[in-house]
């Protein structure tokens, strides 16, 4: 399954994600930096930020790169300490653009997490929650 992440909400198409991994199906994630992250721009900065800080050299680490930035929300989904939920999240792909020999027509969009159906006008792109926190993109 091949998932088009842009305009999609990030919890939502992770979730499906999740799901048709632990299935063991391979699922592959494609425009990860156009994901949305829903919620006031200044909270979601701050937020991040006081977990990138907090953390010593052994961690929590916070990913910088949009493409793992959305792997880790998944494997936030996934039991990924018991041998099941390893892999699933091996299953997992994710690519912060297109990928070259990857075809966008076979991508699929889910409808339940496009940002059409958020009321509120209230959100950020992976990409733009990436570069504040420091990555180079």
């Amino acid at each position: 399954m091949i998932i088009n992440a842009e305009n999609l909400i990030i919890g939502r198409f992770a979730t499906v994600a999740a799901k048709k991994a632990i299935m063991g199906e391979k699922v592959t994630i494609i425009n990860c930096e156009k994901g949305i992250i829903t919620g006031n721009k200044y909270r979601i900065f701050s937020h991040y930020k006081q977990k990138r800080d907090r953390g010593t050299f052994k961690g929590p680490f916070v990913l910088r790169l949009p493409d793992r930035f959305v792997k880790r929300t998944i494997r936030g989904m996934l039991p990924y300490k018991q041998p099941k939920g390893r892999a699933a999240y091996d299953n997992i792909k994710c690519f912060a653009r297109v990928p070259e020999g990857q075809d966008i027509k076979a991508a699929v969009t889910i409808e339940d997490a496009n940002i059409k159906k958020l009321s509120s006008q209230e959100y950020i792109s992976v990409k733009e929650l990436c570069k504040n926190l420091g990555a180079k993109l």
